[in-house]
């Protein structure tokens, strides 16, 4: 079985680089010889159940030993397909997402990097970003996770 963890730890930081918390926790999750993707809102770590369970205890206790005052941990199976939710096409988000994909020719889901990051950019400019589990929606038709999406936003993007 695979898992992966979702994990944030307080308190949070503004702009800057990342507190210590969250860096010794990555740090730890790397060590343990997971999969990590580091976002300026936490940390995504994926493996092996028995790795990834066992290395949670490291993972929370570098965190507090690094300033975290709160870790939240959120696991779920990945080795499943998770049930797609039905798209009302008659949402805003989705008529943002429909709209982009169309300009960039593809659904998001099948575009590189650079266009997923544009995409990013032309939904954020139209103002998707502003309406509610936005991120979450962006991130499932990218085929990317939310710290990914995160980071796309806080990224200088030409």
């Amino acid at each position: 079985m695979e898992l992966e963890a979702e994990f944030t730890s307080e308190p949070f930081q503004g702009e800057g680089a990342p507190p210590e918390h969250a860096v010794r926790a990555r740090d730890a999750a790397r060590d343990a010889g997971l999969d990590t993707d580091f976002g300026p809102l936490g940390t995504l770590a994926r493996g092996p159940a028995d790795q990834l369970m066992n290395a949670l205890p490291a993972i929370a206790r570098a965190a507090l030993e690094g300033g975290a005052t709160r870790v939240t941990v959120q696991l779920r199976r990945t080795d499943e397909p998770a049930p797609t939710p039905p798209v009302e096409l008659n949402t805003a988000l989705a008529r943002l997402i429909a709209d982009v994909e169309r300009e960039l020719g593809a659904k998001l889901g099948d575009l590189d990097r650079p266009d997923k990051q544009r995409a990013v950019r032309l939904l954020r400019e139209r103002g998707a970003f502003s309406l509610r589990k936005s991120v979450s929606a962006v991130a499932e038709a990218l085929g990317v996770t939310r710290f990914t999406v995160y980071n796309y936003l806080n990224r200088e993007v030409d």
